[in-house]
């Protein structure tokens, strides 16, 4: 189905809890979440009858986030049955990793496509910082295991943070010379809830290039991606100018939070329910959804923060 704007929606990106193992500072309070009851969460049937509906429009692609999606229970039920439904032609899955040694297997066998995993440093303690409770070398743990699992072309999503981890844009990048991973630094957003880190944080993903002149680009699938390899790499470097050069023009998603809301925009704070409803009316939901995807979101920086509401653990990342 396509938007007002011409742009053929495709893809859903659906959360399937707001718990975390981790604790990230741009992500998360310290504390952790207040708990939602458990009546105001969708269920598992619910959101395979949400995919089937989005599947009913033209939806083939599946992601599956968070919070940290591997803490759900069912979370490989989950993977199986919407794998299984018709029209899906691609089910991935975002994770911080630090479940992936016991669930890397059971998830493809599930039916997972591709796991995108999220690393933001290579340094232990500021590893342990940024997540306030997580371990690196449980994290790379996750990385083999995915790979060990099968799983081609993992991709490793990077927060580029000016001032955190914008000395290791080197080290990071490399590890494509070492695994066949996707290295993908993305430009830090001023989230509701996410401000722990100041002005100075906000660098444009233009940065890498001048960090790495041996970078040549190279063709690539990904809509919301400029892509680079180094020579002899197995894999590319992605750059995601979210806030510097938004990529509104080829979106072609809509999300669905684990309480049961549709954003047409990550950076809107509009939501369209759908907990509760039959298939029927969620397609209704899911079209008036597309329908009121805007043009574009508005201007992101230091001091222009997003208008999407709620804080990203309660969207998915």
């Amino acid at each position: 189905m396509k938007d007002r704007f011409g742009r053929e929606i495709t893809y859903l990106r659906l959360s399937v809890t707001e718990l975390c193992n981790l604790r990230c500072r741009y992500c998360m309070p310290a504390e952790g979440i207040c708990k939602k009851r458990h009546e105001d969460m969708l269920t598992e049937e619910e959101m395979l009858t949400a995919v089937r509906a989005a599947a009913s429009l033209g939806i083939c692609k599946l992601r599956i986030t968070g919070g940290e999606p591997l803490v759900k229970k069912n979370i490989l039920s989950i993977c199986r049955n919407a794998a299984g439904i018709p029209g899906i032609e691609e089910l991935c899955i975002t994770t911080n990793g630090i479940l992936l040694p016991e669930l890397a297997m059971p998830l493809r066998e599930a039916g997972v496509d591709r796991i995108n995993m999220s690393l933001d440093t290579l340094d232990p303690q500021k590893y342990s910082h940024i997540t306030r409770i997580g371990s690196l070398k449980d994290a790379l743990l996750g990385l083999q295991a995915a790979l060990d699992a099968g799983f081609k072309r993992v991709k490793m999503n990077t927060v580029l943070i000016g001032g955190f981890n914008d000395d290791e844009i080197q080290n990071l990048a490399e590890l494509t010379l070492r695994y066949p991973v996707d290295v993908r630094f993305i430009e830090y957003m001023p989230m509701p809830g996410a401000l722990e880190f100041g002005p100075d944080a906000y660098i444009p993903c233009d940065m890498v290039l001048k960090c790495l002149p041996r970078l040549e680009p190279v063709a690539d699938e990904s809509r919301v991606a400029r892509c680079y390899r180094l020579p002899g790499a197995l894999g590319n470097v992605g750059l995601i100018s979210a806030v510097t050069n938004d990529f509104c023009a080829e979106c072609n998603r809509i999300r669905l939070t684990a309480d049961g809301k549709l954003k047409p925009c990550l950076h809107s704070g509009q939501e369209i329910p759908i907990k509760g409803l039959s298939q029927e009316e969620m397609t209704e939901q899911i079209k008036a959804a597309i329908l009121a995807k805007p043009r574009c979101h508005t201007l992101l920086s230091a001091g222009a923060h997003s208008h999407a509401g709620r804080a990203m653990y309660t969207i998915g990342g």
